[in-house]
């Protein structure tokens, strides 16, 4: 009798089919990609439905040694494909794409979700589509537009690169452990967008101090980046950071830059 893999970093399993199976079925080949690494497999129940598409090649990369171990078990036909490893130190192009884009699926351990996320930016020229499940909470977050209340900080860095869709909600009793809050799936696609048509850094502090006093105008919130007195007249000062699109930030940084010289 094989041993269940025990739960890490914050993670329930998933214990549904039917949800399973809606999860997998998102996948829409954006990019027409060859290749699809799950991340945090646990018991296999996604990977399940993803080895059945023969369209790509299925991946999995999980920390928890219990869990490759039960993988390899039960999925013979991904050997050579099972990571042992950390995706937060993981490089998508090297030790899986090969120069190919690479999606990502998966049911993100809630506690390191975000951090997911920051890897997938610093990777996204190989990542054209990222279908997930994580706490309601954040997905709504990571979906909002600008003008709701949800909208932040990720909100801004990912649909800079990617269009984000929330496609539906779980509730908690279809997990092991059921978590103490629904979680919501949603599914990001690579835009055109290579490049910020601004100074990037300068773009990333802008957005993260409007954000980190976001119940104040910019013109109060950015003034610890010590913007020069002729900048005051600049129109979305007197906005709020949740108001403002990627464009909008992009502006901003643009002409901010340009009134510091």
């Amino acid at each position: 009798m094989s041993v269940k893999p025990k739960k890490h970093l914050g993670q329930h399993f998933l214990t549904d089919t039917n949800i399973a199976l809606q999860i997998v079925e998102l996948l829409s080949l954006h990019g027409d990609y060859k290749n699809v690494l799950e991340i945090g497999p646990g018991m296999g129940v996604l990977t399940n439905f993803l080895i059945q598409n023969t369209t790509y090649q299925t991946w999995l990369i999980d920390i928890d040694r219990e869990s490759i171990a039960y993988l390899n078990k039960h999925f013979p036909t991904l050997k050579g494909r099972i990571i042992e490893g950390d995706f937060l130190r993981f490089d998508v192009n090297k030790e899986v794409g090969k120069g190919e884009p690479v999606a990502i699926i998966g049911n993100f351990p809630y506690n390191i979700s975000s951090q997911i996320f920051f890897s997938i930016l610093e990777m996204r020229q190989y990542i054209p589509e990222v279908v997930c499940m994580l706490q309601k909470e954040v997905a709504e977050r990571l979906a909002s537009p600008p003008g709701n209340r949800d909208y932040g900080i990720l909100s801004v860095f990912l649909q800079a690169y990617y269009d984000i869709e929330y496609c539906f909600t779980v509730q908690e009793h279809v997990f092991d452990p059921p978590p103490r809050v629904k979680s919501g799936v949603i599914r990001l696609k690579r835009n055109a967008r290579q490049q910020l048509d601004c100074d990037e850094k300068l773009f990333v502090q802008v957005v993260k101090q409007g954000f980190n006093n976001r119940r104040k105008t910019l013109r109060n919130a950015l003034k610890p980046l010590g913007l020069p007195e002729s900048f005051n007249t600049e129109p979305l000062l007197d906005r709020r950071a949740e108001q403002l699109s990627v464009a909008d930030f992009m502006g901003l940084t643009n002409r901010i830059q340009a009134a510091k010289g």
